[in-house]
């Protein structure tokens, strides 16, 4: 048992206002709102305006959720944010959104990349921290503008992604029993080429060749990751009930990643979760990858699908391959 809880004190999250529905990307490529929304369940996602960035949407999220944790940017140790989106190569988000945020002490900030899996792999690495008595207060984010990576002439693309980004304050508790209670985190490295941007790093550094070739953009064989999430997202189901020895009756809540619907469903269907014990706003946001979750248990909270007391599991997986599960007492 480790000596201290991780408990979220509060949520936040911050979306653009502009907002792309299935009918505009009608006009852009050849597909059908008909088509999406069976294949998808989305209708609409948010898109970043003019001057609206990464940091932008994740220092919007951490305001909300540091008010909404009675804690002031100035009692944080660390600031962790999730992103395959960040404002640019270097510095990271983190420390752009430091200064975003006034905070003038010399805190711990870094990135964390794993893609849709990422805020959970960020929030079981603040745990970490707050259980061992490292810091008392952490800010972690997920935050994204994949509206910035994916290409409007690529219709297996295009039409899944949009922006935003969800923010969640954990504090350390005396009660080792609240807050984060198990986690499971995975990948597979060979899956790489299943989903990933080809240039922009060093192995393909940017240069004519390489716009002109459109590698620059998020890349997917959609089929193949399909079949990757269902197996996976049941499976992190199964673990993360399994690590508390929890069953489906003893769940307030899944609050997955926003992917896919049927993916969802198939999966909670599989272990026994009816659809009203299962958070879904994809068919306002789209996939918002590292947002996703944040943005859910933000709307999850503030609607009252769950609260003080509940066992939440969050459950994600996206470019890596990645995968990740987290079993929360609130």
């Amino acid at each position: 048992m480790p000596a201290y809880g991780a408990r979220i004190a509060g949520t936040g999250s911050a979306l653009p206002e502009r907002r792309l529905t299935n009918a505009d990307l009608e006009k852009l490529v050849e597909t059908s709102d008909e088509w999406i929304i069976q294949r998808t369940g989305m209708r609409e996602r948010r898109i970043a305006g003019p001057g609206e960035s990464t940091v932008t949407l994740a220092t919007a999220a951490a305001r909300r959720a540091l008010e909404d944790a009675g804690v002031s940017g100035q009692e944080l140790g660390l600031i962790i944010v999730a992103t395959l989106t960040p404002d640019m190569m270097t510095p990271a988000a983190a420390c752009l959104e430091q200064a975003q945020l006034g905070i003038t002490r010399h805190i711990g900030a870094f990135d964390l990349n794993a893609a849709c899996s990422g805020f959970v792999y960020s929030l079981s690495t603040a745990t970490q921290f707050i259980q061992n008595g490292s810091f008392s207060k952490v800010l972690v984010v997920g935050a994204e503008t994949l509206s910035r990576v994916v290409d409007y002439t690529d219709r297996n693309t295009c039409i899944l992604f949009g922006d935003g980004a969800g923010a969640a304050v954990l504090v350390r508790d005396d009660n080792p029993k609240l807050g984060v209670q198990a986690f499971h985190l995975g990948a597979n490295g060979e899956g790489g080429p299943l989903l990933n941007i080809p240039a922009g790093g060093s192995l393909h550094p940017a240069s004519a060749a390489t716009v002109a070739e459109r590698m620059h953009y998020l890349k997917m064989n959609g089929r193949e990751v399909y079949k990757f999430a269902v197996h996976q997202m049941t499976e992190s189901l199964r673990r993360a009930m399994e690590a508390c020895g929890l069953t489906a009756d003893d769940v307030k809540l899944v609050v997955p990643h926003q992917v896919n619907q049927r993916i969802i469903d198939s999966a909670t269907e599989k272990m026994g979760f009816p659809k009203e014990k299962v958070f879904i706003n994809i068919d306002r946001y789209g996939n918002t990858s590292a947002a996703s979750v944040p943005i859910a248990l933000d709307e999850a909270r503030k609607s009252g699908r769950c609260g003080k007391g509940d066992w939440i599991i969050m459950v994600a997986f996206g470019a890596g391959l990645t995968w990740a599960a987290a079993t929360v007492k609130l």
